[in-house]
Formats: C-alpha cells, sequence, structure tokens
C-alpha cells in the first residue's frame, strides 16, 4: 500500500545488507513515520513483544524472518539447543496470534534436514522470503473474495455509499501488505464503489484511531472515527451496512480471536440483522482447537497500557498521560473470542465459507 503515494510493505530485507530486516515502527503512527532496523533475536523478540509490530499476518512474518536472524548468527556448537532456546524466546512474545508459532514451525521444517551451515541459512531466508510473499498474495486474494460482498451491497444501495464497521486494525499494517478486513475494503475503492468506513478507536492501543484511520486517509477512502461504544448505535439506526473484522486465531470449528471488544460488535450485529464477516488467510486457522472459549490463549498484557494513553502533545512531540488514578488496578486483556454462531462468513484466500467446521474443510480439505 501507498504512504505519501510510495509504496511500502511493513516488512522487508534491506536492500544494501539482507542480514539486517527492516520494519514500519508502529507505536509512531501516525504521527510520525519511522523505519526500525532488527539485526539480533532480542531486536525481533522486542519488537513482536513491545507492539513495534502487530496483526496476525505480519507477527508471522516477523517471526519468520527471526528464525532466519537466529539461524543467520547461531554458534557452530550445540546448534540444537540453541535453535531450541531461540524457538521458546519467539513463542513466548505473543501467545494469541496462531501465525506466530506456524511461522516458527515452518521455518523449522525448511531447515531440519539441512546441516550445512551455509546452506541452512540460504533456506532459512528463502523461507522467510516465502512467508512474507505468501502473506501479501493471500491478502489480495481475501480481497477479490470479499469485495463480491461489498458489490451486492451497493446494487441494493442503488449507488449509495456502503457503510462498513472495522473493529481494531487488521489493515495493511497488521500484515505485510493489503491487510485482511480492509482488503475488501481496499478492492471496493480500486473499482470506484461508493463505501464509507467507521472506524472504531480501538482502546487501549487505539489500532483504529492511529492505524486503520491512517491508511485510508492514505488510500483516500471516505472514514470516520469513531468511539468504541459507538458502533451499536449507528446499527441500530441503520447506519451501518456490513462489519468486517480479522481474527488472530481461529478454530476449525469457525471461533474467532481478535482484538477486544471485536465480540460486543459481533452481539449488537446479530441484533440488528447485519451481517458479520471474519476475514483472515489460512494461516491464522488453528486447526487443532475446536472450542474457541475454552482452548484459544487469551493475552493478559500490563494495565498500564490501560491507564495511559499517547498522543501527539502541544509541543508537537509524541507523550504519555496517566488518565486515572496511578494507584487503581488495571485489567488488560488484549484479546475476546466470538463463537461461531455470531459469525456470517469467513473470507479466506480459498474464498468464503460459513464459520462451521463442514465448510471450512470444503476450502481446506486437506485438514480433514
Amino acid at each position: 500500500m501507498k504512504v505519501n503515494g510510495r509504496h511500502y510493505r511493513t516488512i522487508w530485507p534491506k536492500q544494501a545488507n539482507p542480514k539486517i530486516i527492516e520494519i514500519i515502527d508502529q507505536r509512531y503512527l501516525p504521527h510520525k513515520f519511522v523505519v526500525e532496523e532488527l539485526a539480533s533475536l532480542d531486536d525481533f523478540a522486542a519488537a513482536i513483544k513491545d507492539m513495534h509490530v502487530r496483526g496476525a499476518g505480519l507477527i508471522g512474518a516477523t517471526a519468520g524472518y527471526a528464525m532466519y536472524c537466529a539461524i543467520l548468527h547461531a554458534p557452530q556448537k550445540n546448534f540444537k539447543e540453541y535453535l531450541d532456546e531461540t524457538v521458546c524466546k519467539i513463542l513466548d512474545t505473543r501467545p494469541t496470534a496462531k501465525n506466530l508459532s506456524w511461522a516458527v514451525q515452518r521455518q523449522l521444517t525448511a531447515i531440519n534436514s539441512i546441516s550445512d551451515p551455509e546452506l541452512r541459512i540460504q533456506k532459512a531466508f528463502e523461507t522467510a522470503n516465502l512467508i512474507a510473499d505468501e502473506d501479501v498474495d493471500f491478502c489480495r486474494r481475501i480481497g477479490e473474495h470479499g469485495l463480491h460482498i461489498i458489490r451486492d451491497l451497493s446494487t441494493l444501495k442503488d449507488g449509495e455509499p456502503v457503510n462498513i464497521l472495522t473493529h481494531c486494525n487488521a489493515g495493511w499494517l497488521a500484515f505485510v501488505d493489503h491487510g485482511s478486513a480492509t482488503a475488501p475494503i481496499y478492492a471496493a475503492h480500486r473499482e470506484n464503489i461508493p463505501i464509507h468506513v467507521w472506524v472504531d478507536e480501538t482502546r487501549p492501543w487505539n489500532q483504529g484511531s492511529k492505524l486503520t484511520a491512517w491508511e485510508l486517509y492514505q488510500e483516500n477512502i471516505n472514514h470516520t472515527l469513531i468511539a468504541d461504544n459507538t458502533g451499536g448505535h449507528l446499527m441500530q439506526h441503520g447506519m451501518v451496512d456490513l462489519v468486517i473484522v480479522g481474527s488472530d486465531r481461529t478454530t476449525r470449528t469457525g471461533d474467532v480471536a481478535n482484538k477486544i471488544g471485536t465480540y460486543l460488535k459481533a452481539l449488537a450485529a446479530k441484533d440488528n440483522n447485519i451481517p458479520f464477516y471474519v476475514a483472515l488467510p489460512s494461516s491464522t486457522i488453528d486447526w487443532e482447537l475446536r472450542d474457541g472459549l475454552r482452548e484459544i490463549p487469551i493475552e493478559s498484557r500490563s494495565g498500564d497500557e490501560v491507564k495511559f494513553i499517547s498522543g501527539l502533545g502541544d509541543n508537537n512531540e509524541l507523550t504519555r498521560i496517566l488518565c486515572g488514578l496511578s494507584e487503581t488496578p488495571a485489567a488488560n486483556y488484549a484479546f475476546d473470542v466470538t463463537p461461531a454462531r455470531l459469525v456470517s462468513g469467513i473470507i479466506t484466500e480459498r474464498g468464503i465459507a460459513a464459520a462451521n467446521e463442514e465448510s471450512l474443510l470444503q476450502l481446506f480439505p486437506e485438514y480433514v
């Protein structure tokens, strides 16, 4: 996608030195565009854990490059022990996103039979690039499939804008390019279908106001920022035609874990007969899980993320302020689970499935 008219991915090998991986440091958006260099395993672990990068697909791509970096700097002796420690360090960064463990396992499979250190490095680099390239392709295809939903709604509205509500950021910043929930939106925009996007602010990190709104602005897409609790009111008054969100982990039965607050939007959509779609690449599906509420691990983060908020101060510098009493305890669950019964459909790179095991397996029969 574009930043001030120039195409960017969210992560890429540095052209002059591919041993260094560059990322867009999302902590500074939308006020500053900062490119950060990652050159060590500690750099990658901090980038994932501390939200320099975030979003299912991008976490997976970053984990793929983290494995490459680790193998690049691996010692000649005790390689297996070193690799085991590396895997644990990466997996400990963010527990909910399935793409993280998926990418790590894919790298392990790729290098498993290679003993020559140089060939192992080459294979790890190729695999990391492949993970990133596939993410781009899958998200592009998600856009093509989801476009049909928006096109049909536009026909019913006889040219009036289709009002789409999002939650959190499942845009290109959450993947390598295109995004999942935003991919159909971008596809519709390129087809000149009139659309308008309601953007949830998405506390406590404000990924909606800081990231999704910034993306839509860069692409000249009509949008309006709203407080997290506004969605239900809009739905009651016929101001939302469609909800599209992403997912960080999805069970084979269609339960989806997404940013905290998604479940409430799904309930409101159900009550107002508004279609609620989840867009995701298949790398997000955890085929070993059936019961999302019981089995999906929910990340619990520091309560300070709830108590403090950051933004641009009067001095034009990024500022962090305390919103309430410092003594007040705060809970910070990063995700919630939306049961399959509330999901109208799951948009994948292979097509749109109903939120149930049978329909998902029709698209992905290799997981029967």
